[in-house]
């Protein structure tokens, strides 16, 4: 059987020669065939380059995006760090307020919130971790000191709700309760059953506090009351005795002066003497007692922190 063949004419300008190239239909085939492979292999050749380049960029990408994430992970542990300092100072507040709203004190159990114990989280289960376990590991860090830090300040907002009602529920009572260093000084001999005292030198029940202060500095009213007494007793000096109602009243010694007589009505942060060192005393002191139903109580537990003169 004769083979078909295909003629190709090459004619390059009008004064050339013709030229004839014959091909079997079969060397074309390869020919073309030959051609054909050539072009998808350089197709596959440039596909794979191609996808290589992307493999990189994308690579480079999510080295940035890694160490953008460790940097702002570093960030948030730093901001938490103080706002776990903000955290402790206003449950110092809240503790100050909840007295002050005759409410027991939070449980240490209960103010921890449930950190740590059964259920709580495992390293392993953050999904960063099975990434990048370095990355996962400060990851897991911070989402679990946020939590804890979310878990303490629902407690105390909950905690400052409760105290607040509980203080305007009891608006009078509070008006009568003492919260204020009555003068602007240091304490320096404290509430104590048994202290040594300077004079005498002999251990005696020490039933208030004593503020160091410069003579003539103000003397404070710790709270809304009735002065009960105004004058001099044997060995406090000149004295004033306050009744705040609700079995509350407190008692200022070794005055310099007195502002106020029996009878007067005084409002919390009012002056009513003056510190100096009458009666048995070395130095201008405010000896301050608190009483509670009689009791003689520790002042420094009926001191807000911050609500000095």
């Amino acid at each position: 059987m004769r083979e078909n063949k295909w003629t190709v004419l090459l004619l390059r300008d009008e004064g050339d020669d013709l030229r004839q190239i014959t091909l079997p239909t079969r060397s074309l085939r390869l020919l073309a065939g030959g051609a054909g492979f050539g072009c998808l292999a350089v197709i596959l050749l440039l596909g794979f380059i191609g996808v290589r380049g992307i493999d990189t960029v994308q690579n480079v990408q999510l080295e940035r995006q890694n160490q953008v994430l460790v940097s702002e992970l570093e960030s948030l542990q730093n901001r938490m760090g103080g706002l776990q300092g903000e955290l402790e100072e206003l449950a110092q507040r809240d503790a100050e307020l909840r007295v002050m709203a005759g409410l027991d004190e939070i449980d240490e159990e209960i103010q921890r919130v449930g950190v740590g114990g059964p259920g709580s989280p495992e390293l392993s289960s953050h999904p960063l971790f099975e990434l990048n376990e370095e990355v996962g590991e400060d990851a897991f860090a911070v989402s679990y000191d946020l939590n804890a830090l979310e878990r303490r300040a629902r407690l105390l907002r909950e905690s400052l709700t409760e105290a607040a009602d509980s203080l305007e529920a009891h608006h009078d009572l509070l008006r009568a309760t003492p919260s204020i260093l009555p003068t602007d000084g240091r304490i320096t001999s404290r509430f104590s059953s048994a202290r040594s005292h300077p004079i005498h030198h002999e251990a005696r029940p020490h039933t208030g506090v004593d503020i160091s202060a410069p003579r003539g500095t103000p003397i404070l009213a710790a709270a809304k009351g009735r002065v009960t007494f105004a004058g001099r007793r044997a060995g406090y000096g000149l004295v004033v005795e306050l009744d705040h109602g609700y079995g509350y009243s407190t008692l200022y010694s070794h005055a310099s002066e007195l502002l106020v007589r029996a009878g007067d009505q005084v409002e919390r942060g009012d002056r009513i003497a003056r510190v100096g060192s009458s009666g048995t005393a070395t130095s201008p002191h405010l000896h301050y007692e608190v009483h509670v139903g009689g009791r003689a109580m520790n002042p420094e537990g009926y001191i807000i922190t911050g609500a000095i003169p």
